[in-house]
C-alpha cells in the first residue's frame, strides 16, 4: 500500500513565507492565546471553501490545541467540536468560543479587580508571593521572576476573589496571555526556552490591556450568526468518548510531530498559575494523555505500536534509527526510546484514525497539517505520506498532499516540509479494518 508520486498532488498555495503568519483582519479571538507556531486561520479558510463547508456542516478538530480550527468555523458560521488533551489549551480554546461576555462591563470589571490588586501590591512585605515547591518543580527553571511572579500571584487571587462567573475565564486567559508575552522571562524562537530575567514587570497593566483587546473583539464579532462550538477535554486516541458516530462531516487539524518537541513545556508556567497542574503527578497524567511524539512522554506500559506493527516501511524506519544510534554510540535512556518513540507515535495516529471512522459522515473530507522529521539521529521520517500509507490501509481515500511551508529544523539546520494530508472517507470499511496490527484490536 505504498504512496506512489502520481497518487499525491502536491501544491504550493501557501509556501509564500508572509502567508504563514496571521494576518490582521484574522486577529480578532486567535489572539487571546495562541501556541507558537500554530497554523493560521486562513489555513482553515482555504479547506473550509475548498471542502464547500457551510452552516449545514459540523466541522472537528481532534488535536485542537488553543481552538485555531473551532474559533474559525465560529467566525464562518460553522458548527464545531474540537478535542484537546493539554488542560491549558482547552481552557484557552473553550474560552475563545464564549462570545457572551458584555465588553464593557468585561473592561470596567478589569479595572477594578485592577486597583483592589495595585493596594495589595503597594504594600510593604516581609516575604514575596511565590509557587509551591511543588510547583517551582514543574516550571521551567527562571521561567519567572520574583517581583513580577509576586504581583501575578496577587491579581490572580483578585481575579479569583472578585470577578463575576460571567467574567472569571476570560480574565484568567487574559493573565496567561500576559504572562507569557509581557510578564515572563520566557522566550519563543520557535522552541520555549528562558530568557533574560527581568527584575520587574507592568504586572498590572500588561493584563489590563488584552481585557480590552478582549473586549474590542468581543464588540466587533457578537453580532455574527450564533453557532454551535465546543471543545473536549480529552485524548484524541479516545475519541469516542466523546463524539457521537455518524456526526462529522470535515476534520481540519495538526496534530503533535515525532521529534523530540515536548510540547508540554509550551504551556508550563500558565498551567501552573492556573491550577491545571500542580505537581509532577499532574504533569505525568497530562502526558500519558498525549500522542506518544517524543521521548518525554514514553512509558513502559505503552502499546499503541501494537496498531502499526505490520507497517513495514514504519518498522524500517525505527530499526534504522536503532542501529544508528548503536553505531554512533549513544547511550542516553531518552536516545534508547527514539526508535520505539517513533513506532509509539504512528501507533497512536492509526488508532486515532480507526476510530475516527466511526464518527465521520460518509464522504467527509479531512486536512491533516504535519511535519517532515529528522530529529532521531538524522533519520528521515515523511510524516505526511507515511500517514497518508496508514490512512488508505484504514479506508481512507488519499486525496493528495499540499505543501503548506517549510522550516528551518532546530536540531539539523535544514528546511523541512510542512504538508497538508487530504483525505476522504467513502462510508465502508475495508476487508481488512486494521491491516497494521498484529493482534486484535
Amino acid at each position: 500500500m505504498k504512496v506512489t508520486s502520481n497518487t499525491i498532488e502536491r501544491s504550493i498555495s501557501f509556501s509564500d513565507p508572509e502567508l504563514n503568519q496571521i494576518r490582521a483582519n484574522d486577529r480578532a479571538v486567535h489572539s487571546w492565546y495562541r501556541f507558537v507556531l500554530s497554523f493560521p486561520p486562513h489555513l482553515v479558510q482555504e479547506y473550509v471553501s475548498r471542502f464547500k463547508l457551510d452552516s449545514s456542516h459540523r466541522l472537528l478538530d481532534p488535536f485542537c490545541g488553543t481552538g485555531t480550527t473551532v474559533v474559525e468555523a465560529k467566525k464562518l458560521g460553522i458548527s464545531s467540536v474540537g478535542v484537546e488533551a493539554n488542560p491549558m489549551a482547552w481552557f484557552a480554546g473553550s474560552v475563545k468560543l464564549d462570545w457572551t461576555p458584555n465588553p464593557t462591563e468585561l473592561v470596567d470589571s478589569a479595572h477594578e479587580i485592577s486597583r483592589d490588586a495595585k493596594t495589595l501590591i503597594e504594600r510593604k512585605v516581609k516575604k514575596l508571593r511565590t509557587l509551591s515547591d511543588d510547583g517551582q518543580k514543574v516550571i521551567l527553571t527562571n521561567s519567572i521572576s520574583p517581583i513580577p511572579l509576586h504581583k501575578t500571584l496577587i491579581l490572580l487571587e483578585q481575579i479569583k476573589l472578585n470577578a463575576k462567573p460571567t467574567h472569571f475565564r476570560h480574565l484568567q486567559l487574559a493573565l496567561a496571555k500576559a504572562v507569557v508575552t509581557s510578564i515572563s522571562n520566557l522566550r519563543f524562537g520557535p522552541e520555549v526556552g528562558v530568557g533574560k530575567a527581568k527584575s520587574d514587570a507592568p504586572v498590572l497593566e500588561a493584563w489590563l490591556q488584552e481585557v480590552i483587546n478582549m473586549a474590542d473583539d468581543l464588540s466587533a464579532l457578537q453580532d455574527l450568526i450564533v453557532v454551535p462550538g465546543i471543545v473536549h477535554h480529552a485524548d484524541a486516541r479516545q475519541i469516542l468518548s466523546v463524539l457521537e458516530p455518524n456526526s462529522i462531516d470535515a476534520v481540519i487539524t495538526s496534530p503533535p510531530y515525532p521529534n523530540e518537541k515536548d510540547y508540554t513545556r509550551t504551556t508550563r508556567l500558565e498551567s501552573v498559575l492556573l491550577g491545571f497542574i500542580q505537581n509532577r503527578k499532574d504533569l505525568r497524567l497530562l502526558k500519558e494523555g498525549l500522542i506518544r511524539s517524543n521521548t518525554r512522554n514514553v512509558f513502559k506500559a505503552d502499546h499503541d505500536d501494537i496498531w502499526v506493527a505490520r507497517h513495514l516501511e514504519i518498522q524500517q524506519i525505527a530499526s534504522a534509527i536503532e542501529e544508528r544510534r548503536i553505531a554512533l554510540g549513544k547511550t542516553s535512556g531518552f536516545e534508547r526510546l527514539y526508535h520505539r518513540a517513533v513506532k509509539l507515535y504512528f501507533g497512536g495516529m492509526a488508532k486515532h484514525l480507526a476510530d475516527l471512522r466511526v464518527v465521520l459522515r460518509p464522504g467527509a473530507q479531512l486536512a491533516y497539517v504535519v511535519g517532515d522529521q529528522k530529529s532521531y539521529l538524522q533519520v528521515m521520517i515523511r510524516t505526511g505520506e507515511l500517514l497518508g500509507d496508514i490512512a488508505q490501509g484504514l479506508g481512507y481515500e488519499l486525496v493528495g498532499i499540499d505543501l503548506f511551508r517549510t522550516r528551518l529544523s532546530t536540531a539539523t539546520k535544514e528546511q523541512m516540509r510542512e504538508e497538508v494530508v487530504l483525505l476522504r472517507w467513502p462510508g465502508k470499511l475495508p476487508s481488512d479494518p486494521y491491516p497494521f496490527s498484529d493482534e486484535p484490536i
